[in-house]
């Protein structure tokens, strides 16, 4: 396909988006209904803006759902100890609830507008930003053409290109390059990504490691720990967190083979999806299991077999409860969940052989040897039944690690100095500003 064949797409592309604007209001309704958008809100998804622009220069950073958001939340703190205002966009409800606990009050939060020449234009025309930031792998390509239209520089921090999203791109290379070089950096996760990223026609290119390396643990409310644990008392746990659909059944099929073997197991399963729990609390009943809501504030009686985690913002709760964790959508689903918070909780992980979205972060787990990857079912039972079983082992694999997670670190620091010849100028305007008193 030909540079100017590939431009033609994207001017395509462009019209398509303008004449689908005015049918999308039964799209958002449907995500509305579902619990997926924010009706007071919804507004904002078509670029119109629920908040004024403050004064002086603006960042807009984007992040797209809950891991992408806690990982630029030190980032975001970062820029605004210079003086330097941040509009930050997120795309689901949940993350909006992440950006209203830790950054409440200190930067602009706004959903994110649709892909769309009319909701976007609207949304920069509002805003006016002086930067983008867009986290992770948001490429949006009505976005990054008004961007660069408008010559806002585009910086995309904790690059990541799954092997589906490259093998997608690779085959419209064309298109890839005329999109790829309206941005002004790319920080990539990973050596491949970089390498993926400037096979895509993107320049320059850096290699931060994983943002996610450099967040605090996520956080828990004291009060419902120390009741949980008092209810569970002595009891050997397991957790089986961020699951897709078809490994609940197996983490409370694995529940059964090893209750025998180890009295009073309990096993706490928290849904990526907490909305599919009333589906789960009629399956593990139609398995005979006994199980605590945790949504409802059910208490953890003795014969109880299965925890769900059926709350949204409390995982930092639900894996200080035990000291082993399969992370899911991993053997049923592909691409795997963020198994760096269980690292950084004192907690075995374990996960399916489907982690390529996370690869590098496995790898250093698994080469440290603070997580095992399993191929089923059996093989789950089998490793949660060694760790249960083998303390040291066990104490030993959570040390690892640790250890793991401490090497990892620095990404954050790398990135600022990435983003420094973007940013300096828009502290140093901000301060002329300040100065002013204008």
């Amino acid at each position: 396909m030909s540079e100017r064949w590939a431009r033609t797409v994207l001017s395509l592309y462009r019209f398509a988006g303008a004449a689908a604007y005015p049918l999308m209001g039964p799209y958002v309704a449907w995500r509305t209904s579902k619990g997926k958008e924010d009706r007071a809100r919804s507004r904002e998804r078509y670029g119109v803006a629920g908040r004024e622009r403050p004064h002086g220069p603006l960042i807009w950073v984007h992040a797209a759902s809950v891991g992408e958001t806690i990982a630029v939340v030190p980032l975001v703190e970062n820029i605004l100890s210079y003086g330097v205002n941040i509009v930050l966009t997120t795309g689901t409800v949940t993350s909006a609830k992440v950006v209203e606990e830790r950054l409440s009050g200190r930067v602009v939060h706004q959903y994110v507008p649709l892909d769309l020449k009319p909701a976007v234009s609207r949304f920069l025309d509002h805003w006016r930003p002086d930067l983008a930031v867009i986290a992770e792998s948001e490429i949006w390509p009505m976005t990054i053409l008004e961007l660069g239209a408008r010559h806002v520089p585009q910086v995309l921090v904790n690059g990541r290109l799954s092997d589906r999203s490259f093998s997608s791109w690779k085959k419209r290379s064309n298109i890839a390059e005329a999109l790829f070089e309206n941005l002004a950096h790319v920080v990539a996760q990973s050596e491949l990504d970089g390498e993926r990223f400037r096979a895509l026609g993107a320049r320059p290119v850096t290699v931060s490691g994983n943002l996610k390396v450099d967040t605090a643990p996520p956080p828990v409310d004291e009060r419902a720990l120390s009741v949980l644990k008092r209810q569970i008392g002595t009891r050997p746990t397991w957790a089986a967190v961020s699951t897709h659909d078809g490994e609940e059944t197996v983490a409370a099929e694995v529940h059964m083979i090893l209750r025998k073997r180890h009295a009073g197991l309990l096993t706490i399963v928290v849904p990526r999806h907490p909305e599919r729990a009333d589906a789960l609390m009629e399956q593990f009943a139609g398995m005979g299991l006994k199980v605590a809501r945790r949504s409802t504030e059910d208490a953890i009686e003795p014969d109880v077999d299965i925890l769900l985690g059926d709350t949204i913002g409390e995982m930092g709760l639900y894996l200080r409860l035990t000291e082993i964790a399969f992370v899911g959508r991993s053997l049923t689903s592909e691409g795997g969940q963020n198994p760096l918070e269980p690292a950084m909780l004192d907690t075995a992980v374990l996960a399916g052989r489907n982690v390529q979205n996370f690869r590098d972060a496995y790898q250093k787990l698994l080469d440290r040897g603070g997580a095992k990857l399993v191929r089923d079912r059996n093989m789950l039972a089998g490793a949660v039944n060694f760790l249960l079983s083998n303390e040291t082992a066990r104490r030993n694999m959570i040390a690892a690690g640790a250890e793991a997670v401490t090497e990892m670190r620095g990404a954050l620091a790398r990135t600022l100095k990435s983003l420094e010849p973007f940013i300096q100028p828009l502290i140093v305007k901000a301060r002329l500003k300040g100065a002013s008193g204008r």
